[in-house]
């Protein structure tokens, strides 16, 4: 009765936070399964940045409450933002969950399971459900641990949390509600975890934060004209066996002289940056509550790709925001096309409780924001296509991950972040490799190993 399966929602932090927990449940003796069906504990780690993401994990909670009816032992937590976000009152649409953890306490998990199987063992009748939403200082400390890999192939890239919570205030986003202030974790522990991992074969690390360009502002002094980020940058750059370091997610105000200029000394940085833009009208940027103009972010991209050519680009964008007209879309839609953006998360605007956008005058109409949307998606979508396409022939330097999902193709990635399918060997996986790019879809690259005896 120790099998544990969690299902994330959200993004790249809420996975990182999901791998945290696993590793401490299976330092504690628990199994973590890969398919929620052979589990006897369900977590869901959730996300709250926009209504269908609560919905879609208070979809699957009440789909599981069925189980829990057949199996009174079964054990059903709900973690992360949705749950520090809403707390007891969930209970009110799921009153048979069992466990509510906040987003400052996936370290208790661990105990709070043990409490709960030991009662339900001894007999003892469950009283009210666990919610525990409560801030602790030093919690961004305790996402240090990784999954292990049983005997598995290890992975060959990590993500590392260096920073949690925002200070920033943006009118749309409920996560400074839901991650609390701007923490950031010491540098040397960040550093010598990263160590560790790269002695246990990580060949690239992803650092992680709300606003990771943020990352010790309050902590460090800046150093020969280096902020406390690149200062970290610098010294993960060092650490023998690391090929490849990532970053996500920044803010534009991240983007200073000496940032964009660690792109041209600093080899392992790879060549990829997401950087939200939300919006391209400048009015509606101030009604955001973001810092920075379409001409600051226009000075970004171009700073960037002085400093690397081939430079590649992601960007968040908002259709819909309250009072955005079609002039303010029609500016948004333009820096997009200039921006020439390999990838993009579009979004329509969803109305978050307790924000300021909220409660704002003039909110799209739902036909309006679909359509939107709809226009920034097809020209992604031919974008990522053409900037795919011109890879034809070029030779990649690609990380071999793995096999693909099919078990009979191996994949990895370019230092551009696109995905690669080709024929390799096993012993390749965590290994940089050149590949000739022969063929390309919205989404991937298929190639070929170029060098002699190195693919089959």
């Amino acid at each position: 009765m120790n099998r544990v399966h969690i299902k994330t929602y959200g993004c790249q932090m809420n996975e990182r936070d999901s791998e945290a927990v696993a590793a401490m449940l299976r330092a504690r003796g628990y199994r973590i399964v890969g398919s929620e069906h052979d589990c006897d504990i369900l977590l869901l780690n959730t996300c709250s940045v926009r209504d269908a993401a609560e919905q879609k994990a208070i979809g699957k909670a009440a789909n599981v409450m069925a189980r829990k009816k057949r199996r009174p032992d079964f054990i059903l937590g709900i973690l992360g933002c949705m749950a520090q976000n809403r707390g007891a009152a969930l209970l009110d649409q799921l009153p048979d969950v069992d466990l509510i953890v906040g987003t400052q306490k996936f370290h208790q998990v661990p105990g709070y399971l043990d409490n709960l199987r030991a009662a339900r063992a001894a007999g003892v009748p469950v009283g009210e459900s666990i919610v525990d939403i409560a801030a602790e200082a030093g919690s961004q400390n305790t996402i240090r641990d990784h999954l292990e890999t049983d005997g598995a192939m290890p992975p060959v890239s990590a993500f590392v949390s260096i920073q949690q919570g925002c200070d920033m205030d943006c009118a749309f986003c409920i996560v400074p509600k839901t991650r609390g202030d701007e923490r950031s974790r010491p540098m040397a522990d960040i550093v010598a975890e990263c160590r560790e991992l790269a002695e246990r074969g990580v060949r690239e690390i992803t650092l992680l934060g709300q606003i990771v360009t943020s990352y010790g502002r309050r902590d460090y002094p800046a150093t020969n004209g280096l902020s406390a980020f690149v200062q970290l940058l610098e010294q993960v750059h060092a650490i023998e066996g690391i090929g490849r370091i990532r970053f996500t997610s920044p803010h534009p105000r991240g983007f200073r002289e000496d940032l964009v200029a660690a792109y041209g000394r600093l080899p392992k940085l790879c060549e990829y940056v997401h950087l939200p833009m939300q919006s391209g009208s400048n009015r509606i940027l101030r009604a955001m509550n973001r810092p920075y103009s379409r001409e600051r972010y226009r000075e970004i991209v171009e700073a960037l790709r002085a400093v690397r050519p081939g430079m590649y680009f992601s960007t968040d964008v908002i259709v819909g925001f309250p009072g955005e007209t079609e002039e303010d879309f029609a500016q948004t839609r333009e820096l997009f096309v200039w921006a020439n953006y390999d990838m993009a998360y579009v979004f329509k605007y969803s109305v978050r409780s307790g924000t300021p956008a909220a409660s704002m005058p003039d909110q799209v109409p739902e036909a309006v924001k679909e359509e939107r949307n709809q226009i920034l998606l097809r020209l992604l979508e031919a974008n990522s296509l053409r900037r795919n396409e011109a890879l034809v022939g070029t030779v990649e330097e690609v990380l071999v991950e793995g096999p693909d999902q099919t078990g009979r193709r191996y994949t990895g990635r370019t230092r551009g972040n696109r995905v690669c399918v080709f024929e390799a060997e096993p012993r390749l996986v965590g290994q940089l490799v050149p590949l000739r790019i022969e063929r390309a879809s919205v989404s991937t690259l298929y190639g070929e190993l170029v060098l002699a005896g190195v693919g089959l």
